[in-house]
């Protein structure tokens, strides 16, 4: 799910035997933000560790050199339900998975219903731009009386809103320019730094205006770039994902027909360089760890299995059930859904499903959402999940991911976190992280959508060196294993403790993961 820019105007080894780990640790607290080492790569810091390095992150890398060196390890299959991959990027072209059991014949050779998937399943066809769900509802006259009115309202707010934001942005834009164009002329060159713009001294007013406006956007990240993402964002929600005028679907089947299955094809690649969302989540499980390019994946034992469900805008029911189930048919240990909504035409279809991943021991992690909301609220449905209105769980293999940032204080949570004590699990890193993206290319990026495949990185480390434990084990040994972090937050509006912001109240640790495992009794 990605996150939404927001903005406001400014005022200026599995071997022989299972191998036995000691010495884990449970607590973290606020440190000196000076005793952090400047030779640590803060592209990876989600994988540092916390003891070592004084970087909240998983310990991946600890684990890794301390725990599982020489130790050799099975594969696991992790399907990754999302948008089409770069299945051909350097860092990700050795962990895809391969189906050994199909041909490139036009035929299904494995009779499991699927022609020529080779490395997973379409279920979009050529589709890219979609409406969001609530509008689908509304369009296609799948809403009762009852919700209309507020179906209607939402979408009504979400355009008004979406307007508001575009001006701003433009707004941002000309300020941008017009800045830019006067320090431009000051300084005699096109191209300047912050450090050039610090140094002005002047009593021009316009000049230390324009000055305080680029030292502004400068401190927020405001670049043109990013700017200009934001409108394409906001233009889409107007122009698709809340137009009821809209139908972007191509494939050739009944979106409220769980049964018409004869639908998609076996292309699970990226259609355009701008569908990035599933390189960028696989890249954080299993981008290569060995080849010294772009980012450390968690685990180089875990092969995407790659559906392609989401598209930009909200995921079908029928596309995600049916998604879920192929991965759990095909052997699929582990799922990662970093999807989200808070409207659902047939939520019954991804709620049998979820239920059969768990009846199959598989385990599902979704990202908790992106909108600094308490879950636990009943006014807050969100999709996927595993419970019905705070209670009746009905699946003990499904972990909800909130985000935390790098900061070991009062903002260590992202801000853009949703959360719960009942419907959040855990937390991990989803802010600043660096992975794969299309093209061999590599970025930074945001979200519960990246803290989700961290989680789903450090399950498939367990798996793939306890590989008896069931995913019911798993699950209990991520919680119980992660690091409580003694500190308040603050950047949620509600000053409470971290450990009130999710079941287990900790931050996920891969090295107290796998001392734990270590310790269990095996399947």
């Amino acid at each position: 799910m990605k996150k939404i820019f927001l903005f406001a105007i400014l005022i200026f080894g599995f071997s022989c035997s299972s191998p036995k780990f000691i010495n884990d640790y449970s607590t973290l607290k606020s440190y000196d933000d000076t005793l952090v080492s400047s030779k640590i790569d803060l592209n990876n810091w989600h994988n540092l560790d916390p003891e070592i390095d004084l970087i909240p992150g998983t310990s991946v890398e600890r684990a890794h050199y301390e725990l599982l060196k020489g130790l050799k390890g099975k594969e696991v299959i992790v399907a990754v339900i999302d948008t089409g991959l770069d299945i051909d990027h350097e860092s990700l072209s050795n962990n895809i998975w391969i189906n050994k059991d199909e041909k490139i014949n036009g035929k299904d050779d494995d009779n499991n219903g699927y022609i020529d998937d080779i490395h997973g399943w379409n279920y979009l066809g050529s589709s890219y731009n979609e409406t969001r769900d609530m509008t689908r509802i509304l369009r296609d006259n799948k809403v009762n009386n009852r919700k209309y009115d507020k179906v209607q309202a939402e979408i009504k707010k979400e355009i008004r809103r979406s307007n508001e934001q575009l001006e701003i942005l433009n707004y941002y834009i000309q300020l941008l320019e017009e800045s830019k164009d006067l320090l431009s002329k000051y300084l005699n060159k096109d191209e300047f730094s912050i450090e050039d713009v610090n140094i002005i001294k002047t009593e021009d007013d316009k000049l230390n205006r324009a000055k305080n406006i680029f030292k502004d956007f400068d401190f927020y990240g405001y670049t043109k770039e990013y700017l200009n993402e934001g409108i394409k964002q906001y233009n889409d929600f107007i122009n698709y994902h809340f137009n009821i005028d809209f139908n972007g679907r191509t494939t050739d089947d009944n979106i409220y027909d769980i049964n018409d299955t004869n639908y998609g094809d076996s292309n699970v690649n990226n259609i355009k360089e701008s569908e990035s969302h599933s390189t960028h989540v696989s890249g954080i499980i299993s981008a290569d760890r060995q080849n010294k390019k772009g980012n450390k994946g968690i685990n180089n034992l875990a092969k995407i299995m790659v559906l392609r469900a989401v598209p930009n805008g909200d995921e079908y029911d029928k596309d995600v059930a049916l998604a879920i189930r192929y991965a759990v048919d095909n052997g699929a240990k582990i799922i990662n859904g970093s999807f989200g909504k808070y409207f659902s035409s047939n939520p019954e279809w991804v709620i049998d499903a979820i239920r059969y991943a768990s009846e199959n021991d598989v385990l599902f992690i979704a990202g908790a959402g992106n909108e600094s909301k308490d879950l636990d609220s009943l006014s807050n449905d969100n999709y996927p999940n595993d419970q019905f209105f705070n209670k009746d769980e009905f699946s003990d293999t499904f972990i909800k991911v909130g985000a935390s940032s790098i900061n070991l204080n009062e903002s260590f949570t992202a801000y853009f976190s949703n959360y719960g004590k009942i419907n959040v699990d855990i937390f991990a890193p989803g802010v600043d992280i660096y992975s794969t993206m299309p093209n061999n290319k590599y970025k930074s990026q945001d979200g519960t959508s990246m803290s989700s495949p961290v989680v789903a990185g450090i399950a498939s480390l367990i798996m793939s060196y306890f590989p008896k434990l069931s995913a019911k084990k798993v699950k209990e040994i991520i919680l119980e294993s992660g690091v409580e972090v003694d500190l308040k937050i603050g950047n949620l509006g509600d000053n409470k403790h971290f450990k009130e912001y999710s079941k287990s109240g900790k931050l996920v640790n891969a090295y107290n993961a796998l001392i734990l495992a270590s310790k269990s009794k095996r399947k």
